[in-house]
């Protein structure tokens, strides 16, 4: 009896210590974890997200979207970069034939016209007959329709790029940012000046080949081209300072003059 007694006081020292040593990791490990988490969520131990590191870069006229984005990201921008070989390669390919007969070979629209439908209907009619009288069935001749919803939606996005266009132009005439309008007012100047050395299918048909050529090889060689226009800005922003400050800041301006209060 007496050894149990003596043996019970040990035996619930030994029950004591296994719950505090129980306790006691439990507390080191929910401290090792809240400490790790801590370590994660510290803004030293964060790394800069792949965003934040994006918009840091300097991108050519403050673009912030893709290249595909700022071209409207729909069947025009896939034609421009060349998503498609064939549909693009397609597209420039008729641009480029129709730039030789009107301009090479001085075919006129209203001419090229009836003389396609001629032909087409001299086929499709001879066809006809000859199946008649080779006893098969004559071709079934499709039915070409324009849908509705292109001519919706081409309308409504032209309309919307005039109305954008005119708004900036309002913007600019209003006198607010005078850089912004000598830009303007320069690449008119420039515009008049090759508008007079072809004439306007010939200049249309340029900017076409550029549409379809520049914005691909810019998505190619973004870096390099956004870091080399970086440093051609900081220049220009440098000479810009220098010519405000010993031109433009020299112009008398007269005082406005106050409105009167009736």
């Amino acid at each position: 009896m007496s050894e149990r007694s003596e043996d019970s006081p040990s035996g619930v020292d030994s029950i004591t210590e296994k719950i505090t040593e129980k306790l006691h990791h439990h507390d080191s490990s929910s401290s090792s974890s809240s400490d790790s988490d801590n370590e994660k969520s510290s803004p030293s131990a964060v790394k800069s997200s792949p965003s934040a590191v994006k918009s840091s870069i300097y991108r050519l006229f403050g673009r912030q979207k893709p290249v595909h984005k700022v071209l409207g990201g729909g069947t025009p921008a896939n034609i421009f970069l060349w998503r498609n070989k064939k549909i693009s390669a397609g597209v420039l390919g008729g641009a480029t034939i129709l730039w030789v007969l009107f301009e090479l070979i001085e075919y006129h629209l209203l001419t090229l016209i009836c003389h396609c439908l001629i032909f087409t209907l001299g086929i499709l009619f001879l066809w006809s007959n000859a199946s008649t009288l080779i006893n098969k069935s004559p071709p079934r001749i499709p039915e070409v329709r324009i849908p509705q919803d292109i001519v919706r939606d081409t309308a409504i996005n032209l309309g919307y790029d005039i109305n954008q266009g005119l708004a900036a132009l309002r913007e600019i005439a209003s006198g607010r940012d005078l850089r912004k309008f000598l830009a303007v007012i320069a690449g008119l100047w420039v515009l008049s000046i090759v508008g007079s050395w072809c004439n306007f299918l010939t200049l249309f048909y340029i900017v076409f080949v550029l549409l379809h050529t520049v914005p691909v090889l810019y998505e190619k060689y973004e870096d390099q081209v956004d870091s080399f226009a970086e440093k051609a800005m900081a220049e220009f922003k440098k000479q810009w300072a220098v010519f405000d400050a010993k031109v433009l800041s020299k112009i008398p301006r007269g005082p406005l003059k106050a409105k009167k209060v009736v």
